[in-house]
């Protein structure tokens, strides 16, 4: 059987002798511009059904066809780990959205915190971000990408069932309290450039589920935070411990 290097996301099923369409900047993508053609193989995931192996039935330059042989990978999902982090600059918001797909997050949550400086996000824009990622590091699962909502609004409805671990920059010149090693749905909360007003700060150290954490001695930049963080998650609870 032939390996393939490529891989696509697809919003169709996938399964044994399954068909799958191409649209326009699929089938440019695949036969224009990494100049595939019949015969060829590529790797196809829809964040469901796994990882599969499908061949080339029919190429063109604005449509083609793709038809799956195996299944190479299950679905691998995953740890139920959400990401919180404020917009900042657009360059950095993708960069932040790629890296958490990269690094095994569930779901990513854009709020708007008081010193956020955006208002808006696209959101379609950052999906396909996510789902690049997602094709470039061998995922099968991408995470969706929520609609900018407000802080206070979030945790008015939040499940104190998923702990927070909750990054506070004012932390950096003392001690704090450590990564509590206990299983179960989280999230991890990143401030914005300015950092968490006080009155956030209060608010969330006066639930039971969120917990200040520490980043180091150091206050480090937006999305530098945030993959600092996913690393210590990741390392301490997910699925690198």
């Amino acid at each position: 059987m032939n390996t393939a290097k490529i891989r696509l996301y697809v919003e169709q099923p996938l399964g044994p002798g399954q068909t799958v369409p191409l649209g326009r900047d699929n089938a440019h993508y695949l036969f224009g511009v990494m100049r595939q053609g019949i015969g060829t193989h590529v790797l196809l995931f829809n964040g469901t059904d796994g990882e599969w192996l499908a061949e080339v039935a029919k190429a063109g330059k604005k449509a083609g066809t793709l038809r799956c042989v195996q299944q190479t990978r299950p679905l691998q999902m995953p740890p139920d780990l959400w990401l919180l982090f404020a917009p900042i600059k657009k360059a950095r918001t993708d960069f932040i959205v790629e890296k958490a797909t990269e690094m095994g997050v569930s779901r990513i949550c854009p709020v708007q915190t008081d010193f956020t400086n955006s208002e808006r996000i696209r959101q379609e824009r950052l999906q396909a971000h996510a789902i690049e990622a997602a094709e470039q590091c061998g995922g099968t699962y991408v995470p969706p990408v929520d609609a900018l909502q407000k802080l206070p609004a979030l945790l008015q409805g939040w499940d104190p069932a998923r702990r927070i671990m909750f990054c506070d920059e004012a932390l950096a010149d003392n001690g704090a309290m450590a990564l509590p090693r206990e299983a179960g749905p989280w999230a991890v909360l990143i401030g914005p450039e300015g950092g968490f007003s006080e009155a956030e700060r209060k608010r969330l150290a006066a639930l039971p589920h969120a917990h200040a954490t520490r980043l180091g001695p150091r206050i480090l930049r937006a999305d530098t935070a945030a993959v600092a963080a996913l690393t210590l998650w990741q390392s301490t609870l997910g699925d690198w411990a």
